[in-house]
Protein backbone atom coordinates (compact mmCIF):
# COMPACT_ATOMS: atom_id res chain seq x y z
CA UNK A 1 0.00 0.00 0.00
CA UNK A 2 0.99 3.66 -0.55
CA UNK A 3 2.65 5.62 2.32
CA UNK A 4 0.42 7.88 3.84
CA UNK A 5 0.69 11.58 5.03
CA UNK A 6 -0.58 9.98 8.35
CA UNK A 7 1.29 8.53 10.98
CA UNK A 8 2.31 5.28 10.59
CA UNK A 9 0.85 2.29 13.04
CA UNK A 10 1.54 -1.32 14.04
CA UNK A 11 -1.25 -2.87 12.02
CA UNK A 12 -2.04 -6.83 11.67
CA UNK A 13 -2.59 -7.72 7.75
CA UNK A 14 -2.80 -11.20 6.56
CA UNK A 15 -3.47 -13.01 3.54
CA UNK A 16 -6.92 -14.57 2.65
CA UNK A 17 -7.21 -16.64 -0.66
CA UNK A 18 -4.28 -14.34 -2.26
CA UNK A 19 -6.06 -11.60 -1.39
CA UNK A 20 -4.75 -8.76 1.55
CA UNK A 21 -7.06 -8.24 4.82
CA UNK A 22 -6.13 -5.62 7.63
CA UNK A 23 -7.33 -5.70 11.31
CA UNK A 24 -10.01 -3.36 12.20
CA UNK A 25 -9.85 -2.72 15.90
CA UNK A 26 -13.16 -1.14 15.84
CA UNK A 27 -15.15 -4.36 14.60
CA UNK A 28 -12.41 -6.39 16.14
CA UNK A 29 -12.11 -8.28 12.77
CA UNK A 30 -10.21 -8.97 9.96
CA UNK A 31 -11.29 -7.18 6.89
CA UNK A 32 -10.80 -6.54 3.21
CA UNK A 33 -8.03 -4.51 2.23
CA UNK A 34 -8.40 -1.79 0.13
CA UNK A 35 -6.69 1.36 -0.79
CA UNK A 36 -10.30 3.22 1.10
CA UNK A 37 -9.57 0.69 3.80
CA UNK A 38 -6.20 1.66 4.24
CA UNK A 39 -6.84 5.12 4.69
CA UNK A 40 -9.58 4.44 6.73
CA UNK A 41 -7.30 2.40 9.42
CA UNK A 42 -4.96 5.50 9.13
CA UNK A 43 -7.76 7.84 10.47
CA UNK A 44 -9.27 5.17 13.23
CA UNK A 45 -5.49 4.96 14.12
CA UNK A 46 -5.11 8.57 14.34
CA UNK A 47 -8.16 9.31 16.20
CA UNK A 48 -7.83 6.93 18.58
CA UNK A 49 -3.88 7.57 19.65
CA UNK A 50 -3.84 11.45 18.42
CA UNK A 51 -6.56 13.02 19.51
CA UNK A 52 -7.72 11.02 22.55
CA UNK A 53 -11.03 9.53 20.85
CA UNK A 54 -12.28 6.57 22.86
CA UNK A 55 -13.00 3.76 20.55
CA UNK A 56 -16.30 3.01 22.21
CA UNK A 57 -17.56 6.27 20.76
CA UNK A 58 -16.27 5.53 17.11
CA UNK A 59 -18.22 3.93 13.86
CA UNK A 60 -16.80 2.61 11.00
CA UNK A 61 -19.17 2.00 7.97
CA UNK A 62 -22.29 2.92 9.75
CA UNK A 63 -25.23 2.91 7.91
CA UNK A 64 -27.67 5.96 6.65
CA UNK A 65 -30.69 6.34 4.80
CA UNK A 66 -30.30 9.49 2.61
CA UNK A 67 -33.60 10.17 0.38
CA UNK A 68 -34.93 7.03 0.97
CA UNK A 69 -31.65 5.49 -0.60
CA UNK A 70 -29.31 3.01 1.70
CA UNK A 71 -25.55 5.22 2.21
CA UNK A 72 -22.58 4.22 4.38
CA UNK A 73 -20.35 6.74 6.39
CA UNK A 74 -16.81 5.91 6.87
CA UNK A 75 -16.30 7.17 10.31
CA UNK A 76 -18.38 8.68 12.59
CA UNK A 77 -17.17 10.10 16.27
CA UNK A 78 -19.71 10.62 18.54
CA UNK A 79 -19.41 12.95 21.78
CA UNK A 80 -20.21 12.00 25.34
CA UNK A 81 -23.92 12.04 25.08
CA UNK A 82 -24.00 10.15 21.91
CA UNK A 83 -24.47 12.83 19.25
CA UNK A 84 -22.53 12.71 16.32
CA UNK A 85 -19.45 15.05 17.17
CA UNK A 86 -16.67 14.17 13.75
CA UNK A 87 -17.92 12.80 10.19
CA UNK A 88 -14.96 11.39 8.02
CA UNK A 89 -15.15 10.92 4.38
CA UNK A 90 -12.26 8.42 3.37
CA UNK A 91 -11.70 7.90 -0.53
CA UNK A 92 -8.55 6.36 -1.74
CA UNK A 93 -5.43 7.39 -2.24
CA UNK A 94 -5.93 8.17 -6.05
CA UNK A 95 -8.93 10.16 -5.82
CA UNK A 96 -8.53 13.72 -5.44
CA UNK A 97 -10.70 15.26 -3.53
CA UNK A 98 -12.94 17.77 -5.36
CA UNK A 99 -16.19 19.61 -4.69
CA UNK A 100 -18.25 16.40 -5.49
CA UNK A 101 -16.36 14.79 -2.40
CA UNK A 102 -17.86 17.84 -0.06
CA UNK A 103 -21.08 17.77 -1.53
CA UNK A 104 -21.00 13.85 -0.76
CA UNK A 105 -20.65 14.53 3.03
CA UNK A 106 -22.56 17.67 3.73
CA UNK A 107 -25.27 14.86 2.27
CA UNK A 108 -24.19 12.74 4.64
CA UNK A 109 -24.15 15.51 7.05
CA UNK A 110 -28.04 16.23 6.59
CA UNK A 111 -28.66 13.41 8.72
CA UNK A 112 -25.76 13.09 11.30
CA UNK A 113 -25.60 17.02 12.48
CA UNK A 114 -22.16 16.58 13.30
CA UNK A 115 -20.27 19.82 13.88
CA UNK A 116 -17.03 18.42 12.38
CA UNK A 117 -16.50 17.19 9.03
CA UNK A 118 -13.33 15.57 7.22
CA UNK A 119 -12.48 14.64 3.76
CA UNK A 120 -9.16 12.89 3.43
CA UNK A 121 -7.62 10.90 1.03
CA UNK A 122 -4.11 10.06 3.26
CA UNK A 123 -2.19 12.40 1.55
CA UNK A 124 -4.73 15.28 1.94
CA UNK A 125 -7.12 16.45 4.63
CA UNK A 126 -9.46 18.89 4.79
CA UNK A 127 -11.45 19.81 8.31
CA UNK A 128 -14.13 22.13 8.72
CA UNK A 129 -15.99 23.19 11.82
CA UNK A 130 -19.98 24.06 11.58
CA UNK A 131 -21.75 26.69 13.04
CA UNK A 132 -25.33 25.53 12.79
CA UNK A 133 -26.32 28.73 14.60
CA UNK A 134 -24.88 31.37 12.20
CA UNK A 135 -24.67 28.64 9.01
CA UNK A 136 -20.79 29.37 8.71
CA UNK A 137 -18.54 26.85 7.88
CA UNK A 138 -15.15 27.47 8.73
CA UNK A 139 -11.85 25.42 7.42
CA UNK A 140 -9.64 24.43 10.41
CA UNK A 141 -5.86 23.63 10.63
CA UNK A 142 -6.23 20.22 12.84
CA UNK A 143 -8.96 17.40 13.51
CA UNK A 144 -10.58 18.19 17.10
CA UNK A 145 -9.63 16.94 19.77
CA UNK A 146 -12.02 14.68 22.04
CA UNK A 147 -13.76 16.85 24.91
Amino acid sequence: MVTLNLPDFDCKTKQVDGKPYIFDLLRRKYVRLSPEEWVRQHIVNLLLTHYSYPKALIRTEGGLTLNMTQKRTDVVAFDRQGQPFLVVECKAPHIPLTQAVFDQIARYNHVHNAPYLVITNGLTHYCCGIDYTTSEVRFLDDFPAFV
